[in-house]
């Protein structure tokens, strides 16, 4: 009799990680707490995401930054609605790629966007990448994000 160990070992490696979470669930357990369920987040304190992420993915550069946020987190003062914010938002580097992509592809479904249509899902592959280019600061994350207002694409 052969082993089955093998083949069930091969059938979890293609089933994926046992402990995946749908990307609604994700989103609540790392961001809801601050940006609220629906994304509306805490004038002055939190920025709201719904709407805005899905108007700033909405280019390539837009799209880069969300990742860089997720992977490197960022501190600093930022404008958002009209009002300043300043504070933290930590680093999540330690989820792997899929798992960012699965609360930024949810945060793209809160709220409509200001402009454009819903852009594409993000992918595990997208966030490798920029994962490859080397950490940033959360400072540096800050710079990249006023870049992005200077060329007005940030809602």
């Amino acid at each position: 009799m052969k082993p089955v160990v093998p083949l069930l070992g091969a059938m979890i490696a293609l089933a994926g990680p046992a402990n995946a979470l749908p990307p609604a669930q994700l989103f609540a357990q790392r961001c809801a707490m601050c940006h609220q369920a629906t994304g509306a987040g805490l004038p002055g304190q939190f920025p709201r995401i719904a709407g805005r992420a899905a108007s700033i993915a909405q280019s390539p550069a837009g799209r880069h930054y969300l990742a860089l946020v997720l992977l490197n987190g960022m501190v600093g003062t930022i404008s958002a609605d009209g009002r300043s914010v300043s504070g933290l938002m930590p680093s999540m580097a330690a989820l792997p790629d899929g798992d960012i992509a699965a609360i930024l592809t949810h945060v793209l479904t809160l709220g409509t966007p200001a402009k454009g249509k819903k852009p594409a899902a993000f992918t595990a592959a997208e966030i490798a990448a920029v994962r490859k280019e080397g950490g940033l600061s959360a400072t540096a994350v800050g710079s990249e994000r006023a870049k992005l207002a200077a060329k007005g694409l940030l809602p």
